[in-house]
């Protein structure tokens, strides 16, 4: 991961202790002292956190985009400080096949969204990353739970909070899903708790719908000398908001065109 800035030695202390906290399952004290970066220090801060990790044998498989659709409603522009997604990196330590058992203790107030990932077949050039060049390199399409550690301790804005958590991500679930075909594809995606269906959308489109916020993604990693590459995963974003699960023992993620996810908690 290639630097973007120079980070300042204090900021090297906070995203210390910011891993500190994660890796505690006690994520954010940093914002309940009342710390209030900008969102440039949030992405800064994020960054020195994932140096961290990779220096201590954790290795980036992919990224994600959060708020792909929330964060653009005028209420959550206000909520949030943010006018566009976010993103966060996905750690190969916490990425799952479907049908494990995760224990509650392991998280901070776990929630989940239900979304779909790509397999990236190929690098992509920043200076071609249309939608058609983006559908062409995915390779295999899957469902996915994502997880998360729902907690925000600083009050709003939540944007700078939400970037320097690493987009709050603490793992993804991921199905079998299907190989890419050059059609276009329509489907569905429901999010079941129990057996009970919590939240549904339909008239899904691939590719139009699912890739509508990665070329965004491209742009935004440059800021952090990062970009797409072979091999990686891309969680291309949810259509609600993270469900709580702390009372919730199994979820499935279904659609009808790529198939299912689940997982239990216990």
């Amino acid at each position: 991961m290639a630097a973007a800035h120079p980070i300042p030695v204090d900021l090297h202390e906070l995203a210390a202790r910011m891993l500190h906290d994660y890796d505690a399952h006690t994520p954010s004290t940093l914002f309940a002292d009342g710390f209030r970066p900008t969102l440039d220090q949030a992405r800064l801060l994020q960054d020195a956190v994932a140096r961290m990790r990779l220096k201590r044998g954790e290795q980036v498989i992919g990224y994600k985009i959060g708020c792909k659709i929330g964060c653009v409603a005028p209420q959550n522009q206000r909520n949030n400080g943010l006018t566009h997604p976010v993103w966060g990196r996905l750690w190969s330590r916490e990425h799952y096949q479907s049908g494990l058992h995760l224990p509650r203790r392991d998280f901070a107030n776990v929630a989940i969204e239900g979304e779909f990932a790509v397999l990236l077949s190929r690098d992509i050039d920043p200076a071609h990353a249309s939608l058609d060049v983006v559908a062409r390199a995915v390779e295999r399409i899957v469902p996915v739970i994502e997880l998360h550690n729902l907690v925000f301790r600083g009050g709003d804005p939540k944007g700078p909070e939400l970037i320097a958590n690493n987009a709050i991500h603490a793992g993804v679930v991921q199905g079998q899903g299907a190989l890419v075909t050059p059609q276009t594809v329509t489907t569905d995606l429901a999010i079941e708790f129990d057996g009970q269906i919590v939240d549904a959308w339909a008239d899904i489109s691939w590719p139009d719908d699912i890739l509508q916020a990665v070329e965004w993604l491209v742009g935004s990693l440059l800021l952090s000398g990062e970009r797409l590459h072979c091999g990686q995963w891309i969680l291309t974003g949810a259509w609600g908001p993270p469900l709580p699960v702390s009372a919730v023992d199994h979820v499935r993620i279904r659609s009808s065109a790529f198939g299912d996810v689940e997982a239990w908690f216990q």
